[in-house]
């Protein structure tokens, strides 16, 4: 039996009956996930963040320098994440240039340059932001007009020239997933990556955020299949969430958890990424060291659950 074709056709009714299908079919699986998540203690030099980073027992981390770093103290933290065997995985660009907001978009724009050219500078898996919004009063919000084909070409014309601005050769930009901007699902990825047509265009991978409908919702762990599927080769960076549905209203409403508290399947999450070779599991979004801590517990507890270390 074809394993590739096994898991993806029974893995959600297995993983729904809390069984493996890994363990289960072809007993325990091999491999690791690096787990990176934010680093609450303060640090003063590349090794107290080494030290920091360590103390989670993290093998990824967020990029530790700000846009303002000058060029000494950007190859300092560089070679200290090198030395250290730590991958870092992507800086932040969060910011809205296609806003209709001309000085909004043109200073997002600069933000995505100077991000790109940091992630580069310093060895970072990607740079990532949102592909932007319509929407003038939430940056990141819902529009009627995000999904459109109009602004499917404005997001493929200002991504193209936030990478010829830099030209990075070692480093990816990419977009992260929102529910109501592209990219919005794997096919919708696809289609910017052709449109797009830039060999430093990678993907940034957060299925919780391509789940918009019950039957994503209950059927994640074929969903999760098949981006890793279609986008796997391109995929720089994950992000680590989770998600609950609401039972007691009649419309759909979905509220962001901490893993382990919802229903995203992470066995099939860890699997199909430990495929994939030094591409990190980044937690975002919790309150606290301790809430970070508590999620970690769960992932690494998944992952033990299939012979995965992460």
């Amino acid at each position: 039996m074809n394993r590739r074709n096994f898991t993806r056709k029974t893995a959600m009714g297995l993983a729904m009956a809390g069984i493996s299908p890994y363990l289960t079919a072809f007993g325990a699986s091999q491999g690791s996930v690096r787990l990176g998540g934010p680093i609450y203690q303060n640090y003063q030099s590349p090794e107290d963040w080494v030290a920091a980073v360590r103390n989670k027992n993290y093998r990824a981390a967020y990029c530790p320098v700000s846009l303002d770093a000058g060029s000494d103290e950007v190859r300092a933290f560089e070679a200290a994440a090198k030395k250290a065997d730590i991958v870092i995985a992507e800086v932040g660009a969060w910011s809205n240039p296609i806003s209709p907001d001309k000085d909004m978009a043109r200073e997002a724009f600069e933000k995505c340059t100077r991000s790109l050219q940091l992630a580069e500078s310093i060895g970072a898996n990607c740079c990532v932001n949102i592909s932007g919004s319509k929407n003038t009063d939430h940056w990141a919000g819902p529009h009627k007009d995000n999904l459109t084909s109009d602004t499917f070409d404005q997001i493929v014309e200002v991504t193209r020239k936030i990478i010829d601005e830099v030209q990075p050769k070692r480093t990816y930009f990419a977009l992260e997933p929102m529910p109501w901007a592209f990219p919005d699902s794997a096919d919708s990825y696809l289609d910017l990556i052709r449109a797009i047509d830039r060999k430093a265009f990678g993907v940034h991978m957060d299925p919780m955020n391509l789940i918009i409908t019950p039957n994503l919702y209950y059927g994640n762990a074929a969903m999760i299949q098949s981006c890793f599927k279609k986008l796997g080769p391109h995929i720089r960076s994950c992000h680590a969430k989770d998600i609950q549905i609401r039972e007691d209203y009649y419309m759909p409403q979905f509220t962001e958890v901490r893993p382990g508290l919802g229903v995203l399947d992470y066995q099939v999450f860890l699997q199909e990424l430990s495929q994939l070779s030094d591409i990190p599991l980044m937690m975002e979004h919790l309150s606290s060291a301790e809430e970070y801590d508590l999620a970690a517990r769960y992932i690494r507890l998944a992952g033990q659950k299939i012979g995965i270390t992460v």
